[in-house]
C-alpha cells in the first residue's frame, strides 16, 4: 500500500538549490547564448545540411510556423554555415528588347550573391521567385527571394508551400535543377522577352507542425525520406545546475533580443513556477520563444529598469489571472449557489467528487471545476450501464476506462456466476460530452461503494486513471484541477478536512498557486498520492478494500451478492414449491 499524505514542499519546483546561481551578476558579455547547448539536435541537422559534401538539399524541422521561430532557425543556420569565398547568379545586361546574362565575378547587381539565409513565413508568387516588369516600354527584372538566397538558405514556413502546391513544385523544380527559368505567372500571357536562366545552388529547410510534415510526407514520400529531419526542442529538461544555467542565459538572451527587461535575482522562483505550469512538468522548462517573450512583455509596465522584482512578476500574474477569470468565477458562483449540485461535507452511498478540467473555445486559459459522479446499483443481470454512452454523449476514451474499470472489479470479485446487480453510472448535471479516462478511478470508487452499500466521504475528491490491475495511472491538467475544488472548499469554508486524492506518478507535474500552498501548510487542506485504487478506498470510506481479520470492502461486496443470489433462486420456483429451492440448496 502508498498513501502519500504530500507537503507543501512537494507541490512546487525545489529552487532552493539554484539561489547561488540566480545571485550572479550578469555582464554585457552575457547576453548571448550558444544555441547549440540548447538544440543539439537542430544544430547537427543544420550542419549536415550546410556541410560542404551534403548531397541533400532539403531539410525538415519541426516547430511552429512562427516569425520568432523562422528567424531562431535561421539565426542557428547562419552559425553552422560557412559562407563561401564567391560569388554567385550574376548580372542581366538589358539593351532594348534584349537581356543578356553575365556571370558573377566579384560584382554587384541585384542578381548577384555571396550566399546568404533568408527567411519568409508567408509568400506570393512575385515574393518567391521575383517578375518581369514592362513599363512604358522599359523592361525591369525584380528578384526574388530565391535570388537573394543563391548560394545560401531559404527558410520557408512549411504550411505556405502546402497551401500554395504550385509555388512548391515550382521550388522543388528549381532546387533540384539548379536553375531559375524565367516563366509567366499567366499562361495565356507570355513574358514579352526572352530572358536567359539563372545559375542557383540553393538548400531549403521546411519548418512546419506535425501536422505539416505530415501532409508533406504523403505529398512527397520520397523527398521526405530523403530530407535531413531534425526537431526545435520545445522543453528542456532540468538534469543539473548546468541544464538550468543554461535556461537562465536563454531567457536572458531572450529579452536582450527584444529589448525587454530580465528577470532580477528574486524574480526567478516565480518565472519558474509560471513555467512548471506551462509544460506541466516539474522538471521541465519552456524554450519556447513566443511564451518567454509575453511574460517579459506583461511584466515590463510594472518595472521601471532593465529588471524586474520577484513582487512585479507575481503582481503581473496575478493581474493576469483576475482578467482572465470571469469565467471560472461564474461557474464557482453556480457551484455555490446550489445550480450545481457538489457536495463537500458528509457522506454519500455511491457518490464521488470527481476533479474535472474545462476547456472553453475562445478562452485564454483551462480551469478546474469538481464533477459529481454517481452510480446506483439494483437486483439485475450484471449490467454495467455508462448514461453517458447510453445518451451518446460519452467518447471513446471515457467507454474505454469504464471497460478497463469494470474488468479489474470482475477480476477481484472472482465471480463463479453473473453477479445479480446491474449498476448505472453518470456524471450528474452533465449536457456536453464527456471524455477522457482521467475519472475511472472516480467512477470505479463510486461502483464499489455502492455495491457494498458503504458511504463515500464527499470533502475529498479524486481524479486519476486506472488499469486493470488497479493501478492508478497519471492523467493531465492536474493543477487547475486541484485548485478548482480547493476555491469551492474556501468559498465554503475549509474544516482541515478537505482535500484531493492524486495518482503518484502525478506528484512531479504539481505546482499549485499559493493560497493552495498555504493551506497545506497549515494543514487545512490535504493532498494524498496513491498508487493503486485500494489506497484511496481507506481515505473514502475508512474500510480497506481487502485484509484478514476485519470488515473489508470486497467481503461487504460479496455478502449481499451471496444474499442476492439466495434471493434470486428461491424466487426461481412458485411459492407454493419453494421449498424445493431450499432442498437444492441444501
Amino acid at each position: 500500500m502508498t498513501i502519500n499524505r504530500l507537503s507543501w514542499r512537494a507541490l512546487v519546483p525545489d529552487t532552493e538549490q539554484y539561489q547561488t546561481l540566480f545571485a550572479q551578476p550578469l555582464s554585457d558579455t552575457e547576453n548571448t547564448l550558444e544555441f547549440d547547448t540548447l538544440q543539439s539536435r537542430l544544430c547537427y541537422g543544420l550542419s549536415q545540411l550546410c556541410h560542404p559534401r551534403s548531397a541533400s538539399s532539403f531539410m525538415l524541422v519541426k516547430a511552429p510556423e512562427e516569425h520568432d521561430y523562422l528567424k531562431i532557425i535561421a539565426a542557428a543556420a547562419r552559425s553552422q554555415f560557412t559562407l563561401p569565398e564567391q560569388h554567385f547568379g550574376g548580372h542581366y545586361q538589358i539593351e532594348s528588347n534584349k537581356i543578356a546574362f553575365l556571370p558573377a565575378n566579384n560584382q554587384t547587381g541585384d542578381f548577384c550573391t555571396t550566399g546568404e539565409v533568408i527567411t519568409a513565413d508567408w509568400v506570393e508568387t512575385e515574393q518567391l521567385f521575383g517578375c518581369v516588369r514592362l513599363f512604358n516600354g522599359e523592361i525591369t527584372l525584380e528578384p526574388g527571394l530565391v535570388h537573394k538566397a543563391n548560394g545560401g538558405i531559404l527558410v520557408i514556413s512549411l504550411k505556405t508551400l502546402l497551401l500554395q502546391p504550385l509555388l512548391w513544385l515550382r521550388l522543388k523544380q528549381i532546387v533540384t535543377h539548379s536553375r531559375f527559368d524565367w516563366l509567366s505567372p499567366d499562361e495565356t500571357r507570355p513574358l514579352p522577352v526572352s530572358v536567359p536562366s539563372l545559375p542557383l545552388q540553393l538548400k531549403v529547410i521546411l519548418v512546419g507542425e506535425r501536422d505539416s510534415l505530415a501532409d508533406f510526407q504523403e505529398m512527397e514520400p520520397e523527398l521526405a525520406s530523403l530530407a535531413v529531419y531534425s526537431e526545435f526542442e520545445e522543453n528542456l529538461q532540468l538534469a543539473d545546475e548546468e541544464c538550468m544555467a543554461n535556461w537562465c542565459q536563454w531567457v536572458r538572451s531572450v529579452a536582450h533580443d527584444a529589448a525587454l527587461p530580465s528577470p532580477a535575482p528574486d524574480a526567478w522562483e516565480a518565472l519558474i513556477r509560471e513555467a512548471v505550469r506551462y509544460t506541466g512538468d516539474q522538471e521541465t522548462l519552456p524554450l519556447c520563444p513566443l511564451w518567454l517573450t509575453r511574460q517579459l512583455k506583461e511584466v515590463a509596465p510594472y518595472c521601471e529598469g532593465d529588471q524586474f522584482s520577484g513582487d512585479e512578476m507575481v503582481q503581473m500574474l496575478e493581474q493576469r489571472a483576475w482578467r482572465e477569470g470571469f469565467l471560472p468565477e461564474r461557474m464557482q458562483d453556480e457551484l455555490l449557489l446550489e445550480q450545481i449540485l457538489v457536495e463537500t461535507e458528509g457522506e454519500r452511498v455511491g457518490q464521488i467528487n470527481a476533479l474535472s478540467v474545462i476547456e472553453f473555445p475562445g478562452h485564454p486559459r483551462a480551469f478546474g471545476e469538481p464533477s459529481r459522479i454517481s452510480c446506483v446499483v439494483h437486483i439485475g443481470d450484471g449490467e454495467f450501464i455508462d448514461v453517458e454512452r447510453k445518451a451518446e454523449l460519452g467518447g471513446n476514451i471515457h467507454a474505454k476506462g469504464m471497460m478497463i474499470m469494470q474488468a479489474f472489479l470482475m477480476a477481484e470479485l472472482q465471480l463463479e456466476q453473473q453477479m445479480p446487480f446491474s449498476a448505472s453510472l453518470t456524471f450528474e448535471q452533465s449536457y456536453n460530452e464527456v471524455d477522457g479516462d482521467s475519472a475511472s478511478m472516480a467512477e470505479l470508487c463510486a461502483l464499489i461503494s455502492a455495491l457494498a452499500d458503504v458511504p463515500l466521504h464527499q470533502h475529498i475528491a479524486i481524479t486519476g486513471s486506472v488499469d486493470q490491475f488497479g493501478r492508478a495511472q497519471p492523467v493531465g491538467g492536474l493543477n487547475e484541477k486541484i485548485e478548482g475544488f480547493f476555491n469551492l472548499c474556501q468559498q465554503r469554508g475549509l474544516t482541515g478536512k478537505q482535500g484531493a486524492i492524486i495518482p503518484l506518478a502525478n506528484v512531479r507535474h504539481l505546482c499549485l498557486n499559493s493560497e493552495v500552498l498555504e493551506a497545506v501548510k497549515n494543514e487545512q487542506f490535504s493532498l494524498w498520492a496513491i498508487d493503486d485504487v485500494t489506497d484511496a478506498l481507506p481515505l473514502l470510506t475508512t474500510l480497506p478494500w481487502d485484509g484478514e481479520g476485519k470488515t473489508t470492502l470486497i467481503q461487504t461486496i460479496q455478502e449481499r451478492i451471496a444474499q442476492a443470489t439466495q434471493l434470486e433462486a428461491r424466487h426461481r420456483f412458485p411459492w407454493p414449491l419453494r421449498w424445493l429451492g431450499w432442498f437444492s440448496r441444501n
